[in-house]
């Protein structure tokens, strides 16, 4: 299978799933101390609404050990926001599979971007499972991996939802 790019992709109306790193160091309050990686993605992110997806975006934070508060990724969605400015709503979903995120997903507006809450939050992610990975594809229409630094793992987010 040939290998596209974002560019050579119909986006508009399209759900589009981005494998974002988000991986990003917070301080003591909660707060991102180094944006690099979200910016990095901004040009993704923008060439996708620019071109009508509807964008979700994908990322771990840490290692927690099941669902760890501190390792939200509220603080990473607010600084996308504060990046992308106005012209576009970042929401955070409370989880990143199950009905009330795949409502939100279906629900997208223009400018919109979702941000899935930590995958890690799941075992299924490190562990490639089969289930998870189903339901993170049925997020979307379109997958586009812009996680360079996570493209070499065999987690559901990198390689187990891509056949679906």
């Amino acid at each position: 299978m040939a290998i596209k790019y974002i560019d050579d992709l119909q986006l508009t109306g399209k759900r589009v799933f981005i494998r974002v790193d988000f991986n990003v160091p917070l301080d003591a309050s909660q707060r991102v101390t180094d944006d690099t990686r979200i910016r990095e993605a901004l040009p993704t992110i923008q060439r996708a609404l620019k071109g009508g997806g509807h964008v979700i975006l994908a990322s771990h934070l840490g290692r927690p050990k099941g669902k760890d508060p501190s390792l939200s990724l509220e603080p990473a969605a607010h600084r996308l926001s504060e990046l992308l400015g106005k012209g576009s709503e970042v929401i955070l979903a409370d989880d990143c599979v199950g009905d009330g995120v795949n409502k939100q997903a279906r629900d997208l507006k223009e400018g919109q971007v979702l941000v899935l809450e930590n995958l890690r939050f799941h075992k299924g992610e490190e562990a490639n499972d089969e289930t998870f990975s189903r339901e993170l594809a049925g997020l979307a229409d379109v997958y586009v991996n812009d996680a360079f630094g996570t493209a070499h793992r065999a987690h559901a987010s990198t390689a187990g939802m891509v056949p679906f």
